[in-house]
């Protein structure tokens, strides 16, 4: 069975930092896979903030270029996801994911982590 297990986040004033952790156990990560970064303010809809493939092609929201970083260990199984000069507009619930591609860009399996809460201050 195919855990995401997120740590880190918590309350932190507008111009701090925080760094948000995600691994993955119970199985192996395939070539083609891609470990991202979602959040979900309230009232609003789930949106990417980054992605990291297996080949390390990085993506992000323009709200957060320039101030989030995301990157992998493989050996780790894991994703991070270092936060800086955070805004109040950051505040969210923050989603690992997980998706793994066939050789046709299909998505043949796809995961969350639990969530966790980051709260950005004025």
């Amino acid at each position: 069975q195919v855990q995401l297990v997120q740590s880190g986040g918590g309350l932190v004033q507008a111009g701090g930092s925080l760094r948000l952790s995600c691994a993955v156990s119970g199985r192996s990560l395939f070539s083609n896979n891609a470990l991202g970064w979602y959040r979900q303010a309230p009232g609003k809809q789930r949106e990417l903030v980054a992605s990291i493939t297996s080949g390390g092609d990085t993506n992000y929201d323009d709200s957060v270029k320039d101030r989030f970083t995301i990157s992998r260990d493989n050996s780790k199984n894991t994703v991070y996801l270092q936060m800086n000069s955070l805004k109040p507009e950051d505040t969210a619930v923050y989603y690992c994911n997980l998706r793994l591609y066939d050789t046709i860009g299909s998505i043949i399996f796809d995961s969350w982590g639990q969530g966790t809460q980051v709260t950005v201050s004025s």
